[in-house]
């Protein structure tokens, strides 16, 4: 368990690094909200195609990631319907919709990868399906939301185009399948500045700690709630029956899907929702308790199933 514990704690010490500079006014008025955009138009993008460039794109075709998508649709969509019962609205749906089933992946997946699966690159299908696919839908939806589905057509068509943290995936993945050599001068730059991504994320989030109430305590405490349940129980239970009935995983295979979908919700979704600005609190509070909630069920998982 020692890869699971020490990827909870990197990720807790920066966070609260970032409370203390909040706490302090250190960075101003305005020190969140500039991480926040640094981070999303700048360092993410960077980051993504970096990392998409040099990916080994034949793990598309794995089961693992078939199993990745069903069940990270699964949560998504027991999210969505409720929202739409319960008139939550198109943006909070969709942040909590990511929030359910957008695993962690990057800063967490990659370290429990290594210490508990034996294999970084088993987590490679879960990012590719999420960088490719699930973050330029869900960030489509939050841009025509935001514009009321006004403009001309091909405007909407080109919202994807538009986003940045979609056009570093899809290009990063362009440049893998084509199979082109990125030069050193282009990639080194690029690569040092895809290095601030995660750090200006935790620092981000743990400023909008400074001050807010207790998780689950808001006005969003049902949808919150409801994200959290799935992230932490629904969704890996989902990839394990999905894996055992389905696609007749056993084994280290069965375990490796159960775990990565395991994983807490990505702190990157704070980022969406402070860019959109819209479901902050239900972002900031789903990833804080389901990050909480992840050891003891990761421990349970492996427990179960190593």
């Amino acid at each position: 368990m020692q890869g699971v514990l020490s990827g909870f704690a990197v990720i807790a010490i920066v966070i609260a690094v970032g409370y203390v500079l909040g706490r302090g006014g250190h960075l101003g008025a305005n020190g969140r909200e500039v991480l926040t955009k640094l981070a999303f138009h700048v360092a993410s993008p960077a980051l993504l195609f970096t990392t998409l460039a040099k990916a080994d794109l034949a793990v598309i075709f794995s089961s693992r990631l078939l199993v990745t998508a069903l069940s990270t649709a699964a949560a998504a969509g027991a999210f969505v319907a409720v929202g739409v019962v319960r008139h939550w609205g198109v943006g909070r749906t969709t942040i909590g919709a990511l929030c359910s089933s957008y695993v962690n992946s990057g800063n967490l997946g990659i370290p429990i990868a290594v210490y508990v699966l034996g294999d970084a690159s088993l987590v490679a299908p879960v990012l590719l399906f999420q960088v490719v696919v699930l973050t330029p839908v869900a960030l489509t939806i939050l841009d025509l939301a935001g514009m009321g589905e006004k403009g001309p057509w091909w405007r909407r068509l080109l919202t994807p185009l538009r986003n940045p943290i979609a056009v570093g995936s899809l290009t990063g993945v362009a440049v893998s399948g084509l199979g082109i050599h990125v030069p050193g001068p282009v990639m080194d730059p690029l690569t040092l500045i895809g290095n601030m991504s995660v750090p200006a994320v935790l620092l981000a989030f743990g400023i909008s700690l400074r001050g807010s109430t207790l998780p689950g305590r808001g006005r969003d405490r049902h949808p919150v709630f409801l994200s959290v349940a799935l992230k932490s129980v629904g969704q890996p239970l989902a990839a394990w029956a999905l894996a055992s009935a389905v696609f007749d995983l056993h084994g280290a295979p069965l375990l490796d899907v159960t775990v990565t979908s395991a994983l807490p919700a990505a702190q990157n979704l704070y980022t969406y929702a402070g860019t959109y600005r819209v479901g902050e609190e239900l972002a900031r509070d789903s990833i804080l308790l389901s990050t909480v909630l992840a050891v003891p069920v990761l421990v349970v998982v492996a427990a179960l199933l190593g």
